[in-house]
């Protein structure tokens, strides 16, 4: 009933009704206590009366603020984050009209601003859907060229920052680590040796050849340093044919100058979070108890500039050492034959640890799976002294902390679909997150949140969800 009167005249019956109670509640307070003075004195009536007004009043105040909190505050606190979501993460996320039926016209006009948005963007997707074919089509078209040419490609930046990698390149970095964007070239080839040659090659401006040690110096290599015209940085060509990829084989380019130019002498409070890298992990357990359980996966993707960079991936089962419990496989799908011949977790967490050097580190409900981390790393020597973000924290954040956090809640929120074959693995997880991730950073953004410092204070105001879930 109350749906069809106007919002303004709605809020004027709302007080109407508060100022009728407290008149109602403070006169029968009065009658009572005038009742009583024939059996007290007069001031023993007078102050029943006020405390059963200080009650009656306390009671009106709560009632009208569960009303407000449920029936205002919520709604428009939800009504926000979808419209934030759908204008800053591209997701259509949809408005309940009915939850918000006591806020006038104010939900419908947001629902038409959410509509609008998405169409806009629609439209704008499909403007630029035949430039990014065309460019889709070249860089296809520059990788097939490339597949012709004997030697593999990295451009390096002038601090040493990998910019750019073909296939063939990830094939032989991959001999010594995953490759990954902004990553120093010196964990690949040994630092000495490539600064000498670099120096060289800055001396007399011409290409240099040189042999090379991988960074665990049990492999050679021989690499080409060439200066790039017209452009910073240096260009690595290795020629091992040992490493060549089958012509029909996909060769893909994988790339990123900005964010290879980044510099951070800042710090790591005051970085803009689009200037992070980083790695978004996830793990398989044998059950629930970080002190006495162990990994049986682990699956990661590393972010950059705001993007998941294909290929630069782990996804490793572990041997636990033990029988994995028929529960535990029922959730993972991995038994004990799948892992047999996988490496222990000490070696599979030093790998990640490798994997996983100068970035920041995101979990969805990361105590859990950072408990794991850290337990390994104090027998591997490894610290794990990494920033940590949360996403189930980044979610309170963003969306509120009276909603439901967990990883299906949050990817439903924001349009992600999470296959029903990869729920549930290690990687799987980790990709939802990081899309997620992906879409969080700008949502965060959007509310004055910039730096990994403005974030980690906000999420400090949400760590009682995580010993919640813990």
């Amino acid at each position: 009933m109350l749906t069809g009167l106007s919002l303004r005249f709605r809020i004027f019956l709302l007080f109407a009704g508060v100022a009728a109670a407290s008149c109602a509640v403070v006169g029968a307070a009065l009658y009572f206590g005038y009742t009583r003075i024939t059996d007290t004195t007069p001031a023993s009536g007078f102050l029943l009366a006020g405390i059963l007004s200080t009650f009656g009043l306390l009671a009106i105040s709560v009632s009208i603020w569960l009303l407000f909190d449920e029936n205002v505050a919520k709604p428009v606190q939800r009504l926000s984050a979808a419209i934030r979501t759908t204008a800053h993460a591209n997701v259509d996320a949809s408005i309940d009209l009915e939850e918000a039926k006591y806020l006038g016209d104010l939900a419908p006009a947001a629902h038409a601003v959410a509509w609008r948005l998405t169409n806009d963007s629609a439209d704008t997707e499909e403007l630029v859907s035949d430039a990014t074919a065309q460019l889709a089509s070249e860089r296809e078209q520059l990788a097939l060229l490339l597949t012709e040419i004997p030697v593999a490609i990295v451009l390096v930046s002038p601090a040493h920052k990998i910019m750019l990698y073909d296939g063939q390149a990830a094939d032989i970095l991959g001999q010594v680590h995953v490759p990954r964007l902004s990553a120093t070239i010196f964990d690949y080839f040994i630092e000495e040796e490539l600064r000498a040659a670099y120096d060289q090659l800055i001396e007399l401006r011409t290409e240099i050849a040189v042999d090379v040690k991988g960074a665990r110096g049990n492999l050679n290599f021989q690499l080409r340093l060439k200066k790039l015209r017209g452009m910073s940085g240096y260009m690595i060509l290795i020629d091992d044919a040992t490493a060549r990829i089958a012509p029909e084989a996909p060769r893909p380019l994988i790339y990123d100058f900005e964010a290879a130019q980044h510099h951070f002498e800042k710090e790591i409070e005051e970085r803009s979070l689009r200037d992070l890298n980083f790695v978004v992990f996830d793990t398989e357990t044998t059950g629930l108890m970080p002190n006495k359980d162990d990994i049986v996966q682990i699956g990661a993707v590393r972010v950059v500039n705001g993007r998941i960079i294909p290929g630069e991936t782990v996804d490793q089962l572990v041997n636990p050492g033990r029988p994995i419990p028929a529960a535990s496989t029922g959730v993972h799908r991995i038994t004990d034959d799948m892992v047999a011949d996988a490496p222990d977790p000490i070696t599979a967490i030093s790998e990640f640890h490798a994997f996983a050097k100068d970035s920041v580190i995101v979990a969805h409900n990361a105590p859990f799976d950072m408990a794991f981390l850290h337990r390994y790393g104090h027998l591997s020597g490894h610290a794990w002294d990494h920033p940590i973000l949360d996403t189930v924290l980044l979610s309170a954040v963003v969306f509120g902390a009276d909603q439901v956090h967990t990883l299906d809640a949050l990817c439903t929120r924001l349009g992600i679909e999470i296959p029903a074959a990869l729920r549930h693995t290690a990687l799987g997880d980790a990709q939802a997150t990081a899309q997620a991730l992906c879409k969080l950073l700008p949502l965060l953004s959007s509310h004055g949140f910039n730096t990994f410092g403005d974030v980690i204070e906000q999420t400090r105001k949400h760590g009682r969800l995580l010993k919640d879930m813990n």
